[in-house]
């Protein structure tokens, strides 16, 4: 019995359970299905790459002070970052992968680099 690809509606030829007559059309099948999902992750991972590139970029010696209108005019986007750490006293420290940054008031924020993430 013939069947016809779900993708492009070529008729398969071989296996009877045979959906794709390609592996093109399967993958542009998938691809399109989960292209909303992907385009969220997508721009999601965007930000983060962006913020951390402009972590690193502020903070060369891997522990230095910037004031947040610095952070925001390259473009920073404080809702997004990977994990938290609290300190015992409570402070907490925002990560974008191993670059952080915490607020020590008037706007400054404290950046770091998580050693145990480098190397």
């Amino acid at each position: 019995m013939d069947k016809d690809c779900i993708n492009c509606g070529t008729k398969i030829a071989g296996r009877s359970d045979k959906k794709f007559c390609s592996e093109q059309c399967r993958n542009e099948y998938n691809n399109q299905l989960n292209k909303d999902v992907n385009n969220y992750v997508r721009n999601i991972n965007n930000v983060l790459r962006k913020n951390r590139r402009i972590l690193t970029e502020l903070n060369p010696d891997e522990k230095s002070k910037v004031h947040k209108d610095k952070m925001l005019a390259k473009g920073f986007d404080f809702n997004y970052y990977t994990n938290t750490y609290t300190t015992k006293t409570g402070s907490i420290y925002y990560f974008c992968y191993e670059q952080g940054y915490l607020s020590i008031g008037n706007d400054f924020y404290a950046l770091v680099v998580k050693k145990e993430f480098v190397d």
